[in-house]
């Protein structure tokens, strides 16, 4: 069996339409507002920091989101996201690249580009401030990291195993995201954070993503060792502005 049958039916149709999107022709360049430096003002102001995700909907998710996604994004960096997650994957999450340019237009706080870059040339499609590669799905993570950071972008290099934490470090990744979710059945399992956590070295800036509904779920994955939580769904499903301040006003 290769890597390919190993993947969930929803993400190999994800990766599919992934690849065959048209590549912009002309390289971006971006001066991109630091992550890092965000997170560590809410940590300043004694929350664990947050970083909101505007996901309109997804394979795991039932219902679609259609306001406006500038209000969305507005309204969750009023209520104390310090950074915002923004799809860009237009199939299976309704995300599009002029929601994150409108987004990114509107607030002042580093944005995520949330898609499923495969190569070089896809990391040209929008100017943003961090961009997604998860090691899962790229052969070359070192050489596709090394050409997103030419371009001005920061590179949250996302992980599932030991295997690909080493992979990250190699490719020489400053910031690691650690996905709680499966992606051979997309079951999640919080403990994954904790187990994989003390694998990466110290320095690198640590995200805890999927699978956090609740405070005591965010400060399983805080007392873990994340320098930041990547939440979306707990946002997204019911009021958003309430669901955003309950997780951004949680104490470290």
């Amino acid at each position: 069996m290769n890597k390919k049958e190993r993947l969930a039916p929803e993400i190999r149709a994800i990766l599919e339409s992934a690849r065959e999107r048209e590549n912009p022709d002309k390289r971006i360049e971006v001066v991109a507002r630091p992550l890092a430096a965000a997170l560590e003002k809410s940590r300043k102001r004694g929350h664990i920091p947050v970083i909101a995700e505007i996901k309109p909907t997804s394979p795991t998710t039932k219902n679609v989101r259609v306001e406006d996604p500038v209000d969305m994004a507005i309204s969750m960096v009023e209520n104390g996201a310090v950074a915002l997650s923004v799809l860009t994957e237009p199939d299976h999450f309704h995300g599009s690249i002029e929601s994150l340019e409108r987004v990114r237009d509107a607030v002042n706080v580093p944005i995520l580009r949330k898609d499923f870059i495969l190569d070089e040339k896809q990391l040209d499609a929008v100017e943003s401030d961090v961009v997604l590669i998860i090691a899962s799905f790229v052969d070359d993570v070192k050489g596709l990291v090394s050409s997103a950071k030419q371009r001005g972008f920061q590179v949250l290099v996302e992980v599932h195993s030991e295997e690909e934490i080493e992979i990250a470090v190699q490719a020489e990744a400053e910031i690691i995201g650690i996905n709680n979710r499966n992606i051979k059945n997309l079951n999640v399992n919080l403990d994954t954070f904790a187990e994989l956590a003390p694998k990466v070295p110290s320095g690198i800036i640590l995200i805890a993503e999927s699978g956090i509904k609740n405070e005591e779920d965010a400060r399983m994955m805080h007392k873990s060792g994340a320098d930041g939580l990547l939440i979306g769904t707990a946002i997204m499903e019911g009021n958003i502005e309430q669901n955003t301040k309950r997780f951004t006003q949680i104490k470290i």
